[in-house]
């Protein structure tokens, strides 16, 4: 297997036990609390977000990337068993939000895995290659460049598949009714660093709260970010195509904020969207791949409770890690300056 295969290895594994092809199971509501395999070690302020980077070697070495948010924020690296891996860490960011990961951007004639998050405070984003967390943008990369609207909170990045081009769509804490979402393509700068090219404004904004989590389906090519309050908006990733909107998963039934956003893969086409419900410390589970009539309609299947409390951040993989997680790793983002890492069949439960 080449390294940097990892983006096709994920969408080609189909794991046992969530056949995804019934649509006779009616939403359901679990009162279990569902607890942690591991519960990371502490960072020194606010968790905030989480991303998975898996080993193409050896899986069992995968990391996890957090935020640490705070004016003297950091980006702390765990590894499965929760310990932070202090050589790698990243300090003196000014509060870093959201981070996301991608596999294979070409620095220097080299296919690089990079970490990219938001630095809040600093109205950037912060890349760093994989697995040494070395800094590759001369400090931070301004986004919202002109806008009297900035500080960058939400990212995920987006891997086309004709081109292996990478993009990120970043959001911040306010924004207009329309155009609230930037795009930006990530190419080396000719130096071994990355510069960022504005090529798109989209997506609206309910004008209630903020737009913070943002996740990318890669194999499916869509964009899902939530408008607080509201749910869950559904566009086009490529920034080549329509502006349209293609769906609003409602957040009927929330209590509070609709969140953290979560795309696990059963196949290409297949599997399944999980979204926080903040205030009451649970995951709403949509079906990923919609209906047959209607393949931007998501139906809603259970609410899963969790121990992690107010999560507004987390990232899934169905790839088995280690024994401890054979079908796949759902991190989540805990109050107490935590992250809570769950086996996927826990989480996923009976639904067929």
């Amino acid at each position: 297997m080449k390294p940097y295969s990892i983006l096709a290895l994920l969408a080609l594994i189909s794991l046992s036990g969530c056949n995804t092809q019934s649509s006779e199971h009616s939403a359901s509501a679990d009162s279990t609390i569902i607890q942690p395999v591991v519960i990371t070690d502490s960072v020194v302020h606010d968790t905030d977000d989480p991303a998975i980077w898996i080993n193409p070697q050896d899986p069992s070495k995968s990391l996890i990337i957090g935020t640490d948010k705070d004016e003297d924020g950091a980006l702390y690296v765990f590894d499965l068993a929760g310990k932070i891996q202090q050589d790698k860490v990243v300090k003196n960011l000014k509060r870093p939000n959201n981070v996301d990961i991608a596999y294979g951007l070409m620095l220097s004639g080299k296919p690089t895995d990079i970490a990219v998050a938001t630095e809040r405070a600093a109205n950037s984003i912060r890349i760093f290659t994989l697995p040494d967390m070395k800094a590759v943008d001369l400090g931070g990369i301004e986004v919202f460049k002109g806008d009297s609207m900035q500080a960058p909170m939400g990212v995920s990045l987006y891997t086309r598949p004709s081109d292996k081009a990478i993009f990120a769509i970043v959001g911040r804490k306010n924004g207009p009714k329309e155009g609230y979402l930037w795009q930006y393509r990530l190419q080396d700068d000719g130096k071994g660093n990355v510069k960022a090219e504005l090529v798109r404004k989209f997506g609206k904004y309910s004008g209630k709260k903020e737009i913070e989590s943002i996740a990318v389906d890669n194999e499916m090519g869509f964009v899902y970010y939530s408008d607080e309050q509201v749910g869950v908006r559904k566009y086009y990733a490529d920034p080549d195509s329509t502006g349209k909107e293609l769906a609003l998963i409602p957040n009927t039934g929330f209590t509070e904020d609709n969140e953290g956003i979560s795309i696990y893969k059963t196949g290409p086409k297949t599997g399944y969207i999980l979204v926080s419900d903040q205030g009451a410390d649970q995951f709403y589970i949509f079906r990923r791949e919609g209906t047959a009539a209607n393949p931007h309609e998501h139906a809603h299947l259970r609410t899963v409770k969790v121990a992690a409390h107010k999560s507004d951040g987390s990232d899934v993989t169905n790839l088995a890690l280690s024994p401890a997680f054979p079908k796949g790793l759902f991190v989540v983002m805990s109050e107490g300056k935590v992250f809570h890492y769950y086996k996927w069949e826990d989480i996923i439960g009976d639904i067929k």
